[in-house]
């Protein structure tokens, strides 16, 4: 919430001055308000308000793909930030939220096919690329790529008909390693990173030797 509301700050204020200039304008208001206040739903409710009167209201979009990401709804989250991104092709933490909707939709939908959770996991490592090449400082677009790396690598190390790959596998092990590294490069002595570097390493090892 931290990151959002430090977001929100410069990515509204030049829209403040004209906020009661229009209806949409006002739902922006208040769903701006129910988001702060961290009631998601309500906020998801005033923002689709504001957005049924102007669809292309970035501001709105992103307050709502945030919501919905918070109410747990993150189909919508996915759906939202891209139009952000249609919009504004640079807006880095869209291509975070994204890519954390995917992750999600990815590791927790019930009774998920293998293929989908792959198609849903590379578009998860691509938002987190795209997002460390806007800004390559950031040590959370490492650390959650790493994760999902080390997911993909895991899944593909399955030994499933049309889903076992031990090349792209070992492959992407090694990249979530490289990234775990770069975090601790960026954020020395953390020790949960470290813990899921050997565990990253470990399942490197298993799966060579398979």
């Amino acid at each position: 919430m931290k990151l959002f509301k430090s977001f929100l700050v410069v990515f509204l204020f030049a829209g403040t001055a004209a906020m009661a200039q229009s209806s949409s304008n006002s739902y922006q208001a208040l769903g701006q308000k129910a988001l702060l206040d961290g009631d998601f739903k309500l906020a998801v409710v005033q923002l689709e308000k504001a957005l049924a009167e102007d669809s292309t209201n970035v501001n709105a979009l992103y307050m709502l793909g945030y919501s919905y990401y918070h109410a747990e709804n993150y189909k919508s989250s996915v759906a939202a930030f891209t139009k952000v991104i249609s919009l504004r092709p640079s807006e880095t933490s869209a291509y975070y939220y994204r890519a954390k909707a995917r992750a999600y939709m990815a590791n927790y939908t019930t009774n998920i096919a293998n293929s989908e959770r792959e198609k849903l996991l590379l578009a998860c490592i691509r938002d987190f690329t795209k997002a460390i090449a806007l800004n390559s400082e950031d040590v959370k677009f490492y650390q959650n790529r790493a994760v999902a790396y080390h997911d993909y690598g895991v899944l593909k190390a399955q030994k499933i008909p049309r889903l076992y790959d031990k090349t792209r596998a070992l492959e992407s092990l090694k990249a979530s390693i490289a990234d775990y590294q770069k975090v601790l490069e960026l954020s020395p002595g953390r020790k949960d990173i470290q813990t899921q570097l050997e565990e990253a390493k470990s399942h490197l090892l298993n799966v060579n030797n398979q």
